[in-house]
């Protein structure tokens, strides 16, 4: 009788769950995501308060509030009244735009030249990255290529052609756009996010093995041809060799993160972000949150990156197949970074 019992409440369970999904939203997971994007929210507006009385102070808020936040929302909503095989059927042609998006920034009179490198696209008076966009569509686009053979075992030459040779064609793609912007970082990213997804849908792990023997040859040599990247890496291993110049983000990001202690100065105590600190608003924003929240609040926000993770993952089991790679690839993105 017990063992009845336990059979259907595991039932039970199970129905609610694919009921759960199949009505297309998982609250817990909604719940992770809202919490995500308030966290955001609150460290954004004390990381801001060091533009206030600038021209600037009211453009950062409008992109950050009105487009990020709101705007995110709005495509949210239409995201969800899409059907998944509209994203199907649309991602060759979404990849092929994003693609063209990428070389236009070379283009004169639309590509925008800053920080040493060309990775904006201008449009009217907006700004954007169009690595971005392509991030997205590379996830869509090799979700449509894996989900024929999705949770397949394969013979090593069948898979080749089947799920390797497209994710090797798609590497070298990205690798081409990427490095013609100088952007080392958001390749890193799309790569670990194309790899992931192969070996969600059932990759040989030989070949994943293979492929990182050959990117960690890769990275090596694009290390020692690229003095920026290879100025990048001498500084992450040594910040403290030229505190006044490249390494100085760091030394103040890490004074930043140490000076919050266990439970942080309090909310909009940081002292760095004001005088100090390069990027509050974005790179170093992660080091404002620790100095006003302590390590007890940044811990939090790791755990709340993981609990997204490990829930999509779970939201994953119960898709299709394509549905299942995007969801993949799209975690892999969020969270890689």
């Amino acid at each position: 009788m017990f063992k009845r019992n336990k059979k259907r409440n595991s039932e039970g369970a199970q129905s609610k769950t694919l009921s759960r999904i199949e009505s297309g939203a998982d609250r817990f997971f909604l719940v992770i995501v809202s919490l995500l994007v308030l966290s955001g929210l609150i460290i954004f507006s004390s990381a801001t308060l060091m533009l206030v009385g600038t021209a600037k102070y009211d453009a950062v808020r409008f992109n950050q509030y009105g487009l990020g936040f709101l705007g995110g929302i709005i495509l949210l909503f239409i995201a969800y009244k899409i059907p998944i095989s509209v994203f199907r059927k649309s991602s060759f042609y979404v990849y092929v735009v994003a693609t063209i998006m990428m070389v236009l920034v070379f283009v004169p009179g639309i590509g925008v030249y800053h920080g040493g490198a060309y990775r904006w696209l201008r449009v009217a008076s907006f700004q954007f990255q169009p690595a971005e966009v392509y991030k997205l569509s590379a996830v869509l686009y090799m979700a449509l290529w894996f989900c024929r053979d999705f949770g397949k075992k394969l013979d090593p030459r069948t898979n080749f052609f089947h799920r390797t040779l497209p994710m090797l064609v798609m590497i070298g793609i990205s690798t081409i756009v990427f490095l013609l912007q100088r952007d080392t970082d958001t390749l890193l990213v799309t790569i670990s996010a194309m790899v992931g997804m192969y070996v969600l849908s059932g990759g040989n792990w030989r070949d994943v093995w293979g492929v990182a023997a050959v990117g960690c040859i890769a990275l090596i040599i694009l290390i020692f041809s690229r003095p920026y990247v290879m100025q990048r890496v001498k500084t992450f291993l040594n910040p403290g060799a030229d505190p006044t110049g490249s390494g100085y983000q760091i030394q103040q990001s890490l004074i930043a993160i140490g000076s919050g202690g266990i439970t942080g100065r309090g909310y909009g105590q940081s002292i760095q972000k004001f005088k100090y600190l390069p990027e509050p608003i974005g790179d170093s924003v992660f080091a404002v949150a620790a100095e006003e929240f302590g390590f007890l609040g940044t811990c939090i926000l790791v755990i709340l990156y993981i609990m997204f993770m490990l829930r999509g993952l779970r939201m994953a089991t119960h898709s299709s197949s394509y549905g299942s790679l995007v969801i993949g690839g799209i975690l892999f993105l969020i969270t890689v970074q």
